[in-house]
């Protein structure tokens, strides 16, 4: 299993940034997927799902309306579209797949916002 995330940066507060996570070694279409956040010195915590058939998510109250979480099955790909992006938003990015016999994590990607 392999999870690779994509797409993060530095951004001014206000912007918006797109993740992505390219998935391999699995039926991705058969999982729901997550992003995870963690920030210095805090708990990894998350920030939003998406069911294996993108019907159903999740948010974190602190995203809700801010953050949109959708995937692509034809291509093994979940995305964390981010929009009006606040400092507090600072942190790596994490991906990350519940399969039934264990969870696997990519390696992350920095988001920063900043002026």
């Amino acid at each position: 299993v392999q999870l690779v995330e994509s797409g993060g940066g530095l951004v001014q507060p206000g912007g918006s940034l797109r993740l992505s996570c390219v998935a391999s070694g699995f039926t991705f279409s058969n999982y729901g997927m997550s992003w995870y956040r963690q920030a210095p010195g805090k708990e990894r915590e998350l920030v939003a799902r998406i069911s294996s058939g993108g019907g159903s998510t999740y948010y974190a109250r602190s995203v809700k309306g801010r953050f949109t979480i959708s995937r692509d099955n034809a291509k093994n790909t979940v995305y964390l579209e981010m929009n009006s992006l606040k400092p507090e938003d600072t942190a790596v990015y994490y991906c990350y797949a519940n399969l039934n016999w264990s969870g696997f994590w990519g390696q992350g990607t920095q988001v920063t916002v900043s002026s």
